[in-house]
């Protein structure tokens, strides 16, 4: 399955649109319960779906989740958790076997519901027209990732190497979110690490070494900021931001400063300091080479 990130992409869901949506979700809110109502009023009419609400406990459950499906819609919040939900939802309806035509039937009824609030509250033509176009995508992509599930169960009955590639995704994928736990938490480690260098560097300069704590306690500081901005880095991956490998030459080209400084300061060897110039200078054209690319719009 796609990365959500290449999903929002395909269907040029951009930040503006989360903007947009996020600012119908007062006016949405008030329409919930007529919104749902005209849903569950057609589920329980058609004779395909009302044979799933037998049970009293089963349709309050499945109702209250159409209900919590429908506000997230306007949460502004489409990150890797929004879209591992729709996926949950895609298999729960395979598991209970409700056909992908009836999927497709429901949204399409909130879909018609949802133009005309928009088209009844918002009363600027052109944003109107923004609003809807913002709100089409993100129903599309809904319907996209909850359908694939269907699919994808289709792959698995009759593909048994679709079985194995999918238990090894199932696995590698676990395995993956395994290692960014642990990478989260080292990241914490180090950082924590560093405040205490920073700390030491102080005390330095507290205890009768001002020139060299001064210096050191400034490279312990920006090195700081850096992990910071690292961990910034991998928590926005996690949630389906775009991954920047600039912070990670940072860290190189920050640690070579620090040094550097340090070594002035020790009256180290001229050859040494020569050679962490240059590597600096090479980190520094680096950096800026790959923060210009990371910064450029893509055609």
């Amino acid at each position: 399955m796609k990365s959500f990130r290449d999903v929002k992409r395909h269907y040029d869901f951009t930040e503006e649109d989360e903007r947009r949506l996020s600012s119908l979700r007062s006016v949405m809110e008030d329409y919930t319960d007529c919104a749902m109502d005209s849903l569950e009023s057609w589920m329980l009419k058609t004779k395909e779906t009302a044979q799933f609400f037998g049970d009293e406990n089963r349709k309050k459950r499945v109702f209250a989740a159409h209900r919590s499906w429908f506000v997230d819609l306007f949460s502004g919040t489409y990150d890797v958790r929004y879209y591992e939900r729709l996926i949950r939802i895609g298999q729960v309806h395979v598991r209970a076997q409700v056909e992908a035509h009836l999927m497709i039937r429901a949204i399409n009824i909130l879909r018609t519901y949802c133009i005309g609030i928009v088209n009844t509250n918002i009363q600027d033509a052109e944003e109107r027209t923004a609003m809807l176009v913002s709100l089409e995508k993100l129903l599309d992509i809904n319907l996209d990732v909850i359908t694939s599930s269907y699919m994808e169960e289709g792959l698995k009955t009759y593909s048994g190497a679709y079985r194995v590639k999918n238990a090894l995704v199932t696995f590698a994928q676990g395995f993956s979110q395994t290692m960014n736990l642990v990478l989260i938490l080292s990241l914490m480690g180090l950082t924590i690490g560093v405040v205490v260098l920073f700390v030491g560097d102080i005390s330095k300069f507290l205890t009768g070494q001002p020139e060299h704590g001064i210096v050191t306690a400034l490279g312990s500081l920006i090195f700081l900021w850096v992990m910071i901005e690292l961990m910034n880095t991998e928590i926005a991956h996690l949630k389906g931001g775009k991954f920047y490998i600039s912070v990670f030459i940072g860290v190189a080209l920050v640690a070579f400063i620090r040094e550097s400084l340090i070594m002035t300061l020790s009256h180290g060897s001229m050859d040494k300091q020569y050679v962490f110039i240059a590597i600096i200078f090479v980190l520094g054209v680096v950096f800026w080479l790959v923060t210009r690319a990371e910064n450029m719009p893509k055609g």
